[in-house]
């Protein structure tokens, strides 16, 4: 079953198909063959600033959190092994002190529809029937649909360079992002004796570059939108935090 056919999915692709196809014929004469890339671009920009209010509230949060993070390492040491009660303890904490565990991924939670349309109108050589004309757009040679593992694999492979430089732009934003966060917000060091341990330390070292490898793997301009993201975020956290700290 095409999910693009569907009642609500169809119309709502045609809207953001609609929206980046008007964008980049208005830009076209400006940005020429950067006008479909640029729209993109744009269309990230335009999301990130609908979101900021809840980016205040995701500093607020880390804020908040820095500021207990004292108190939840006596209960954890309090509670060791327990954690259930460890769960519970670290519960009524936020709970009275009105912080939102959860405030720290609504930015993520509300980008996830945005991304998910980006992704869906480049992978798709059709919508509810109607050829998908996004698919014809190029940045540099590479189109717009294909994905690294794309273009290394077709006669195109020799432009994958423009998908390379745009992933190591990421994974060196994504860098300078989690070492941000450490200076922020210090995580707690593990025990090395502690079981899983050695796991823990490398999750938390490495889980921020799977976006550098969905954008490997992605459409283009899901790429796209993912680097520009990653850079609204690099620096809107460092003006929070210097205005709410």
């Amino acid at each position: 079953m095409d999910l693009t056919t569907l009642p609500v999915v169809g119309p709502l692709l045609h809207s953001g198909a609609d929206l980046l196809a008007a964008t980049a014929a208005a830009l076209s004469p400006v940005a020429g063959g950067f006008a479909a890339a640029t729209a993109v671009v744009l269309l990230t920009l335009a999301v990130r600033a609908v979101l900021v209010p809840l980016a205040v509230l995701q500093v607020r949060a880390e804020r908040d959190r820095r500021r207990l993070a004292p108190r939840i390492a006596a209960l954890r040491k309090r509670y060791g092994t327990d954690t259930e009660r460890l769960r519970r303890a670290m519960q009524e904490l936020y709970t009275s002190e009105h912080v939102s565990p959860l405030a720290g991924c609504l930015p993520v939670l509300a980008q996830a529809p945005v991304l998910s349309l980006v992704y869906t109108l480049f992978t798709h050589a059709s919508i509810d029937g109607v050829a998908n004309t996004l698919l014809g757009a190029t940045l540099l040679g590479v189109p717009l649909g294909h994905s690294l593992v794309v273009t290394l694999t077709s006669p195109l492979w020799q432009h994958a360079w423009v998908v390379l430089v745009l992933l190591a732009v990421l994974a060196v934003v994504v860098e300078a992002t989690r070492r941000a966060n450490l200076r922020w917000n210090p995580a707690a060091v593990p025990d090395p004796a502690a079981p899983g341990a050695a796991a823990s330390v490398a999750i938390g070292r490495y889980a921020p570059f799977l976006t550098v490898v969905f954008a490997a793997i992605a459409p283009l301009a899901a790429a796209l939108y993912v680097v520009t993201s990653a850079a609204w975020t690099l620096g809107e956290r460092a003006v929070l935090r210097r205005v709410l700290g």
